[in-house]
């Protein structure tokens, strides 16, 4: 039997988008209670991963010197990268593409700025800042043909990384640089998300939603944006593109996966989606929003389901069709009934950020992407995966940033630690935000708004692991047969199989 999307959901805007539309925020789900501070640095890297990798490489522990011998000898990290900013930028057939320059220039930002947190030798700081305030300076447009999503979303939220980890330095370019994310990167996403470029909500792979999912969410956070985080995460966990986690994640069966829709596409694509939801999950988190754990962990279900399929192993699939097309113009359809062949080589530097979290801040067990983040490992970055678009797709470095010790038992069950831990400490909940238990699986229309779950991230900044862990978060692995709940209200039918197809 086939899962189908709904025509009436296809054609209407989720209640999200209306928000978004009209400027207004969900009322749960933000990042802090009202007046409370965003923590800074606080999207994929906190104060306390900076001075974890700092104190560890400094010790040549294994394998954080593994990983940081991975971003050193990576041409794009060394001091002195001459910038090339464009005043339009160009992704797309039919247009005059130059888009390799930025991605090149922000992953050249982005790894001397990780450098000198690692290192502390300022002229990795100043070529970072240079690269940023260059761009910030030039750049009034991102242009081409629909791939402009594309670029809006990947560099969008790339570009808010690399800035967060210079935003102090005396020479930064703060308040321009913020103006250039919002309005040339942002509104993008922003719109993307709303209008999916006027075609049909399912026109677009969920990687399509998500890379622009990432850049609102990095958006909001690096220019003190509630309303645009608020809307991002609304639209994680109600949205009705195929982006949203109940869309994404389709079926959930009762072995401990849950299917990956784009399994159905191909691998390439489905490894740059968990990649995607995993630095979405990654970033909401250090500000106190755990969405690691929504919805009985079905992130983490999904992620086992690629790996395991990525790493050659059989998985179950329950056949799909997505509605395409214009809205008012030409329709189509198109029929998934098995999961695509996969090639055990072919890898993204994405493993150790899902790894880390589930089994060392939570406790949990993650066989499958444990076993792929070990093979893995140590991840290299932007210019580590090929000198095309996709070997940039995901900032990477994730051996040395996300590596982390196991937390006490306390803390993965909501315990506090310390609000000033020593460099070199690891990483652990903040005493200062409590994040409680994750949401269940949605029966709600698109767009309607759950009740607030997190509280407010830490207003002093110091950036510990803010989403603390509540034990209603653990996986509950033995589900049970039947139809589940609708989410996103754009696949009717989520059935657990209990075997391949």
């Amino acid at each position: 039997m086939t899962r189908q999307i709904s025509r009436r959901s296809m054609l209407k805007a989720s209640g999200v988008a209306v928000g978004a539309a009209a400027g207004i925020g969900a009322a749960g789900g933000t990042a802090a209670a009202a007046g409370a501070a965003f923590a800074h640095p606080g999207l994929l890297h906190t104060r306390t991963d900076l001075d974890r990798m700092a104190a560890k490489v400094k010790a040549g522990a294994a394998p954080y010197a593994a990983g940081f011998a991975r971003l050193t000898a990576n041409r794009h990290a060394q001091s002195g990268w001459q910038a090339r900013p464009q005043a339009v930028v160009y992704r797309g057939s039919g247009t005059p593409e130059n888009y390799s320059l930025l991605y090149n220039d922000i992953h050249a930002a982005y790894q001397n700025a990780l450098r000198y947190h690692v290192t502390g030798e300022s002229a990795y700081a100043d070529t970072a800042v240079a690269i940023l305030n260059a761009w910030s300076s030039t750049l009034t447009a991102v242009n081409g043909s629909a791939d402009r999503f594309l670029a809006a979303g990947l560099y969008g939220y790339q570009f808010a990384n690399a800035a967060e980890l210079v935003r102090d330095h005396g020479d930064f370019e703060l308040a321009r640089f913020q103006e250039m994310l919002s309005k040339l990167f942002g509104a993008v996403s922003d719109d993307f998300l709303v209008r999916h470029n006027n075609a049909v909500v399912s026109n677009y792979w969920t990687n399509w939603d998500l890379a622009n999912m990432a850049c609102v969410l990095a958006t909001g956070i690096f220019c003190d944006d509630r309303a645009q985080v608020t809307r991002a995460v609304d639209y994680f966990k109600h949205g009705a593109g195929l982006g949203s986690i109940g869309n994404a994640i389709p079926v959930v069966y009762g072995d401990g996966l849950a299917e990956w829709l784009e399994a159905g596409r191909d691998q390439g694509h489905a490894l740059l989606g968990v990649g995607l939801m995993g630095t979405f999950c990654e970033m909401a988190w250090n500000q106190g929003i755990d969405l690691y754990g929504y919805d009985d962990s079905r992130f983490l279900k999904g992620a086992q389901y690629v790996a395991k399929w990525s790493l050659g192993g059989q998985v179950p699939f329950t056949a799909s069709t997505r509605r395409k097309g214009a809205i008012g113009g030409w329709s189509g359809s198109e029929t998934v009934t098995a999961a695509a062949g996969v090639d055990p080589s072919m890898t993204r530097p994405i493993w150790a950020m899902i790894a880390n979290h589930y089994t060392k801040r939570r406790g949990l067990s993650a066989t499958y992407v444990t076993q792929i983040a070990a093979k893995a490992a140590p991840e290299g970055g932007g210019g580590d995966y090929g000198p095309n678009s996709g070997g940039y797709d995901q900032l990477g470095f994730g051996t040395l940033t996300f590596t982390r010790d196991r937390v006490s038992e306390g803390e993965a069950t909501g315990g506090t630690t310390s609000s000033s831990p020593s460099p070199g400490a690891s990483a652990s909940a903040s005493a200062s935000a409590k994040a409680s238990t994750s949401g269940s699986a949605s029966a709600s229309a698109p767009g309607s708004t759950a009740a607030s779950a997190s509280s407010s991230p830490s207003a002093t900044g110091k950036g510990d692991d803010l989403a603390a862990t509540g034990t209603g978060d653990i996986v509950a692995w033995s589900a049970g047969a039947g139809i589940t709940a609708l989410a996103g209200g754009l696949l009717l039918l989520r059935r657990r199989a209990r075997g391949g197809q």
